[in-house]
């Protein structure tokens, strides 16, 4: 009989390798490129360990924490809105650290946020070639997941600002260690930051043992 988790590395794996392929024709390939993307997230929706519900809430949380900010500090900052299970992490540069509060308060504001990790830094906005580095390391730390024996790619969400990486996503001690590890020996990493929502071990075998998180009905059939 099939062990779950061996089917699990054989889907969820070779879908997350073809996600980071879709990402680098998204920018280089304009809209050929996010139709592509689309439709491969939409298959890979179905191993994320987040509820549908909650997949929906994190992405208006982004837009309406994004239109918020916007309004509010304009272009005298630059910030990255991550939501992963309604817990918020907050990136980039602004002017001080009143436009730092600023920010955390517009973003608890937001409907649905649980909670907000506040990893802004007092500084000048980042250049092009500082993003364009970042966009680097984090489809490296991406791929390296791919690799990882025991890693599940899709379960992660990786965010890179100014080479420091920025871990998010529901999974267990164990797998948020080996994942700090592995993003640690990506050469160009200058930290590693987890802002994880922990589950038991115990969780996380009932979420791979439900069809929509993990391995499909079919992987109880014999070979």
């Amino acid at each position: 009989m099939t062990d779950r988790s061996t089917v699990w590395q054989k889907t969820a794996r070779p879908l997350a390798a073809l996600t980071l392929c879709c990402a680098a024709l998204v920018s280089l390939q304009g809209c050929v490129g996010v139709m592509v993307g689309g439709a491969v997230m939409g298959t890979l929706a179905a191993t994320d360990r987040r509820t549908l519900g909650a997949q929906t809430e994190d992405k208006a949380i982004a837009v309406k924490g994004d239109a918020r900010l916007s309004r509010t500090l304009g272009d005298s900052a630059h910030i990255n809105v991550n939501s992963f299970n309604r817990r918020v992490l907050l990136t980039g540069e602004v002017a001080d650290e009143q436009a730092r509060a600023t920010a955390e308060r517009e973003m608890r504001a937001v409907e649905n946020v649980e909670s907000v990790s506040n990893e802004l830094q007092v500084a000048g906005v980042s250049n092009y070639t500082s993003r364009s580095n970042d966009a680097l390391i984090t489809g490296k730390v991406k791929a390296s997941f791919v690799d990882t024996k025991d890693l599940y790619a899709s379960a992660f969400k990786v965010v890179t600002e100014s080479n420091v990486v920025y871990l998010m996503g529901r999974v267990t001690q164990r797998e948020g260690n080996l994942a700090g590890e592995v993003a640690r020996g990506v050469s160009g990493v200058r930290k590693v930051v987890k802002v994880f929502d922990y589950i038991s071990e115990g969780e996380l075998k009932t979420l791979m043992a439900t069809p929509d998180n993990g391995a499909k009905q079919d992987g109880n059939k014999d070979n």
